[in-house]
């Protein structure tokens, strides 16, 4: 039940392509709160392509910023296809549930109706599934912090390391 979403390319702007910043793939992941309000999101550079690029080239600031509104773009339409899927579905994990070019988005729904998604270029089901589960658990251990107010943005640095650290062992 995937859904294409068609766009243009503007001219070598890089926006169309389905790499992130300078032809990079990068992840990003957001975990949307029960008034559809971002709680927390990361972007995340494909390990192994980090791996076989070598010199970095640093990408303009402004690019990096009509990047991450492009992805937050992406993973708010996917919203729908995610909110249409829960009610036929028992699962948490939704698989791939929207596509975009050649990107996929991916979804992970709690018990608690926040919303995980990741948007990414590769297609591997159990590291996904792995890195949400994980999420999902740091997630509930954010919450039983007494000091945290459930649907508010999550600003820890040690949440932030682990949801890093988790994202470098799968995606």
């Amino acid at each position: 039940m995937n859904t294409t979403h068609s766009s243009t390319s503007s001219g070598g702007s890089g926006i169309g392509t389905p790499l992130g910043y300078g032809g990079m793939p990068t992840c990003y992941f957001v975990m949307i709160g029960t008034k559809d309000n971002p709680i927390y999101e990361a972007e995340f550079v494909s390990v192994n392509t980090a791996r076989s690029t070598s010199g970095g080239a640093t990408i303009p600031e402004a690019k990096k910023e009509e990047f991450r509104h492009l992805n937050q773009f992406i993973a708010h339409s996917a919203l729908d296809m995610v909110e249409d899927i829960q009610w036929s579905t028992n699962q948490m994990y939704l698989k791939s549930v929207d596509k975009f070019n050649e990107r996929f988005i991916s979804a992970y729904l709690t018990a608690g109706n926040i919303k995980l998604l990741l948007l990414h270029d590769a297609k591997s089901e159990d590291a996904i599934r792995n890195f949400f589960n994980e999420c999902y658990e740091l997630y509930i251990k954010t919450l039983l912090n007494p000091f945290y107010k459930p649907n508010s943005i999550i600003g820890s640095t040690t949440f932030d390391n682990k949801v890093r650290a988790s994202a470098k062992r799968y995606l």
